[in-house]
């Protein structure tokens, strides 16, 4: 308890507190101990009992483990277990899984601000056909479905991964999925006679042309986790979804964003890494 005190009062200093996050959770190595848990928010946040989601699976296959960022919460492996089998009987052959946390969650090195807390994963629109090698795990690209701002690769989409979209958002852990707004303007019109509740969970956001970014709900285990506010009502696929492909989204230039520091983030967080 001593020592445990001892750090958070080190970690208070100006020094301490005003290093980049990135930096302490990026050292870290093994999972946090104690029982599983998540505190702050996705984008604030960490985690503490993540697991290791295996590389292999019967319908999946994990790319890119240079990178080390397969650690989860249990609720997010076994999310991908279900999702993957469910994938299978809809007629895929398994899925491409990409990033999931690094092993205590945190801001990353690469600035990507999402996956801190074992609860994000990007699934890849390039389906499990056969299973990659190790360089092929580091050099193969999925599927980009997109050309230009506007334009589905229908050829690509036909081969893609895409069915297992409405499947996780059909999952109630589910609480968010990111695509590109091309994607989901092709889902809305795919579905658009069918009932489609999970559909609202599906939101329009750049970058995500060739992978699907899946976000769970806080676990009921995790009362300092922070849930999103819910999405809209609707389906999202009327005006909301039209103004992506107005010069809305892009008027104005991006201001850069200066890096998360240990301060920046929840006290619990940043007694995780005091014992690197």
């Amino acid at each position: 308890m001593r020592i445990l005190t001892l750090c958070l009062a080190l970690l208070a200093t100006p020094a301490l507190a005003a290093e980049p996050a990135h930096v302490a959770f990026g050292a870290a190595s093994t999972p946090a101990p104690g029982k599983a848990q998540v505190f702050g928010s996705y984008a604030k946040g960490c985690h503490a009992g993540a697991v290791l989601f295996p590389a292999d699976g019967p319908t999946w296959a994990a790319m890119r483990l240079s990178r080390d960022r397969r650690w989860a919460q249990p609720e997010l492996a076994d999310f991908l277990v279900r999702l993957s089998n469910r994938a299978r009987d809809a007629g895929l052959t398994g899925l491409l899984i990409g990033d999931m946390g690094q092993v205590r969650g945190g801001p990353m090195k690469s600035g990507h601000r999402s996956h801190q807390t074992g609860l994000d994963v990007d699934i890849w629109l390039r389906p499990l056909t056969t299973r990659p090698d190790a360089g092929e795990r580091e050099t193969l690209s999925s599927y980009d479905v997109v050309r230009g701002r506007t334009t589905l690769d229908t050829a690509l989409w036909q081969k893609s991964s895409a069915r297992a979209i409405p499947l996780a958002a059909a999952d109630p852990a589910v609480a968010r999925i990111f695509v590109h707004p091309v994607i989901k303007r092709a889902l809305c019109r795919a579905t658009e006679t069918t009932p489609r509740p999970w559909m609202n969970k599906i939101r329009p956001w750049w970058g995500h042309d060739a992978h699907f970014h899946v976000r769970l709900a806080c676990p009921s285990g995790s009362p300092d986790c922070e849930n999103q506010k819910p999405p809209p009502e609707g389906d999202g696929c009327g005006r909301e979804l039209d103004w992506w492909f107005t010069d809305g989204p892009y008027s104005g230039g991006s201001t850069p964003r200066r890096d998360l520091t240990l301060a920046d983030l929840p006290e619990a967080c940043r007694a995780l890494v005091s014992g690197n």
